[in-house]
C-alpha cells in the first residue's frame, strides 16, 4: 500500500504567508513586552487546556493571527489525511513497508482495528492481559526464584527504545512503586554498566527481562549472556544451586524472561517461551514503552497504574486526531517548532522539566525526536526542501539554571524551550516556614518571565550600575518559551506528555515530508562495528580493510590494552 507523495510545504500559500509575516516581524522588530502591552488578551488567545494540562504559548515569538496560518499550513500539507493513515494502519513507514500503530497499543479493548488481516486491538490486549497476569504473580510472590525467595529486583536489559522508555517512566513514577520491587536498567555494552548494576544484587531475588524483538541486538544479547553468567556463578558460589546442567537450566527459567518475537532464539538462550511477551513490527523502538517493552513497569508499578498510563496516551491521541487545528495545541506546538527551525534558524530545542522525577525525560525525547526527524530525504526518496529536525536536550530545573541557562538568556543562539512543571508534589516539604514546592515553582515562573521580557539597560542603570556592568547585566529578552503546567505528575499525565511529543514529531514530519518512523542512520555504524571487532582481536585481514585513521586508533589500542 503506497502513500501519496509528500507536499512541498515551501510551495504552499501558508508558507508564503509565513515568509511575509517573518519579513514584517524582522522589519518592525520583535518585542514581547510591547506585544503584551498592546494586546491585553494575548495570554487568553494563546493558552490552551487539555484535560489536566495547561499550555501557555504566549511567550513565543508568534502573534495570535499566526494561528490561522499554522492551521492553514497543516491543511495544505494534508495533515488530516496523513493522520487518518496513521490511525487506520496504512503503511506510512514506506522504507520498511510497515504500518505505524503505536497508537493501537493504548486503544481500549472495545475498539476494533484490522490491519493486514490482523485483529490489532485483540492482539494487543491479549499480550497486555498476559503481562498483567505475570506481573501479579511476581508482585504477590507466587512467582519466586529458584531457592523460593520472592523477587525484589527486576533488571531490564535492552537498548535504545527498549531502555530509554522504561527507565524514564520508572524514574518518573517512582512514587507509584508499591510492591517492594525495584528496577534497574542495563543498556550499554560497556562492561562497566552491567558490573555496577549487578554489584550489590542478590541473584536469588533478581529477575532479568531481556528486551530484544529479534533477540539478536548485539548490545542486548551480550549483556544478557553476561547476566546469565553472573547469575549462575553467583548462585553456585552461594551454594544456592549445584553446578549441573539441570540446576543451571532451572535457574535461568526462574530468573529470566523475554520481550521478543523470536521464540526459537529465546528457547535456545534458556528462557521458557511461555515466559516471553511479544510485540509487532509496526511498533518502532522509540514508540514502544507502552508495549511489552514496559513489562518492568507493570511489575514495579502494577497493572492498574499501567492502565492509567495507557489511558493518558489515548486521551492525547484522540485530542490530536479530533481537535480543530486552530485550537489543537499539539499541531500549534509542532508548527512553532517548524517556524523556529525554518525561519529563525534555530538548531536546538531545550526541554526543562521542573520536576526531579522527570530527569530522564529530555534523554527520552532525544531519541524520539532526533531519530524520527533527523532525515535529509523525503518519504518518496527526494531531497528535503527545508532544514529538518531539532537537537533536543535539557536537564531538570533548577539544576540547569546553574549550568547552561546563561547561554539561553544572554547567548547568541535562539533556543526555544519547553518548561514543564506540576502544581503538586509527591513529597511536600516546609523549611523555615517556606513551602519548598512554592519556592521551586517560583523559579519555573521566573525563568520564562526573564527569558521573555529581559532587563533593559535603563533598568540596570536605575540599580546604580555603570560602565561594563550595564551591558553585562542587560537581558535582551524575546527568548521563546512554552509553559506546560500540570496538576500532578501521575501515570495519566505522563502518558499525555509522551503522546504530545509523539504527535508533535509526527506533525513536523508531515510538514517536512519525511518518514518519521525509520532509522537507517543508526544502521551503518552497527555494520562497521562488526567489521572492526575482529581487527581489535588481531585479525590481520580485518585490520588491513580499515582506513588509515582507524588503523592508527587500533594500533593505539594494541599498545595500551592490558
Amino acid at each position: 500500500m503506497e502513500t501519496s507523495a509528500p507536499i512541498d510545504a515551501t510551495k504552499t500559500t501558508a508558507w508564503a504567508d509565513l515568509v511575509k509575516t517573518f519579513g514584517e516581524m524582522k522589519k518592525t522588530g520583535i518585542n514581547l513586552r510591547q506585544w503584551f502591552n498592546d494586546d491585553p488578551s494575548r495570554v487568553e488567545k494563546l493558552s490552551f487546556t487539555v484535560n489536566d494540562l495547561y499550555f501557555d504559548l504566549s511567550k513565543n515569538l508568534i502573534t495570535p493571527e499566526m494561528i490561522k496560518i499554522f492551521a492553514h499550513l497543516a491543511e495544505e500539507v494534508h495533515l488530516h489525511e496523513r493522520t487518518e493513515q496513521l490511525f487506520t494502519g496504512e503503511h506510512i513507514n514506506v522504507t520498511e513497508d510497515r504500518a505505524v500503530l503505536h497508537i493501537a497499543l493504548r486503544m481500549p479493548d472495545k475498539q476494533q482495528l484490522t490491519v493486514d488481516g490482523q485483529d490489532v486491538i485483540t492482539d494487543v490486549h491479549t499480550v497486555l492481559n498476559r503481562m498483567y497476569e505475570f506481573a501479579n504473580k511476581i508482585r504477590s510472590g507466587e512467582w519466586r526464584g529458584i531457592t523460593g525467595k520472592k523477587i525484589t529486583t527486576v533488571v531490564n536489559i535492552g537498548i535504545g527504545g527498549s531502555d530509554l522508555g522504561p527507565v524514564m517512566v520508572y524514574e518518573a513514577l517512582k512514587p507509584y512503586s508499591d510492591a517492594g520491587i525495584t528496577a534497574r536498567f542495563i543498556s550499554n555494552i560497556d562492561p562497566n554498566d552491567i558490573a555496577e548494576k549487578t554489584r550489590d544484587l542478590d541473584p536469588e531475588t533478581t529477575l532479568f527481562i531481556v528486551v530484544s524483538k529479534s533477540f539478536t541486538t548485539i548490545e542486548t544479547m551480550t549483556n544478557a549472556l553476561d547476566a546469565r553468567t553472573w547469575l549462575l556463578n553467583k548462585l553456585i558460589e552461594q551454594n544456592a544451586i549445584n553446578n549441573t546442567e539441570d540446576q543451571c537450566a532451572q535457574a535461568v527459567h526462574h530468573h529470566f524472561v523475554a520481550v521478543s518475537t523470536a521464540l526459537d532464539k529465546v528457547a535456545a538462550f534458556g528462557i521458557d517461551p511461555d515466559n516471553t511477551f511479544g510485540f509487532w513490527n509496526w511498533v518502532g523502538g522509540r514508540y514502544s514503552v507502552d508495549s511489552a517493552v514496559g513489562l518492568s513497569l507493570i511489575i514495579t508499578l502494577g497493572p492498574a497504574c499501567f492502565k492509567e498510563f495507557l489511558d493518558g496516551f489515548h486521551s492525547m491521541d484522540m485530542y490530536f486526531r479530533t481537535t480543530d487545528y486552530e485550537k489543537n495545541v499539539v499541531v500549534l506546538l509542532a508548527m512553532m517548532n517548524v517556524w523556529y527551525t525554518n525561519f529563525f534558524g534555530a538548531e536546538s530545542h531545550a526541554v526543562l522539566p521542573y520536576n526531579q522525577y522527570l530527569h530522564r525525560f529530555p534523554a527520552y525525547l532525544q531519541q524520539l525526536t532526533m531519530e524520527s526527524n533527523g532525515k535529509s530525504v523525503r518519504w518518496d526518496g527526494t531531497p528535503v526542501t527545508t532544514k529538518t529536525g531539532e537537537i533536543y536536550w535539557g536537564e531538570p530545573g533548577t539544576n540547569g539554571q546553574h549550568s547552561f541557562y546563561q547561554l539561553i538568556h544572554q547567548g547568541t543562539h535562539i533556543i526555544p524551550a519547553d518548561f514543564i512543571a506540576f502544581v503538586n508534589t509527591s513529597n511536600p516539604v516546609t523549611c523555615s516556614d517556606q513551602d519548598v514546592q512554592e519556592l521551586f515553582l517560583s523559579n519555573f515562573l521566573a525563568q520564562t518571565k526573564a527569558l521573555a521580557f529581559g532587563k533593559t539597560a535603563q533598568e540596570v542603570r536605575r540599580e546604580g550600575n555603570k560602565g561594563p556592568l550595564v551591558a553585562a547585566r542587560t537581558f535582551n529578552g524575546n527568548r521563546p518559551t512554552t509553559s506546560i503546567f500540570g496538576d500532578t505528575l501521575t501515570p495519566y499525565s505522563l502518558g499525555e506528555l509522551i503522546s504530545l511529543y509523539e504527535m508533535i514529531v509526527f506533525t513536523e514530519g508531515t510538514v517536512w515530508g519525511i518518514d518519521s518512523f525509520d532509522q537507517w542512520g543508526v544502521e551503518l555504524g552497527k555494520v562497521l562495528a562488526k567489521q572492526i571487532a575482529p581487527a581489535l582481536a588481531h585479525d590481520e585481514s580485518a585490520y588491513e580493510q580499515q582506513d588509515q585513521s582507524t588503523q592508527a586508533l587500533i594500533q593505539w589500542y594494541y599498545a595500551h590494552r592490558h
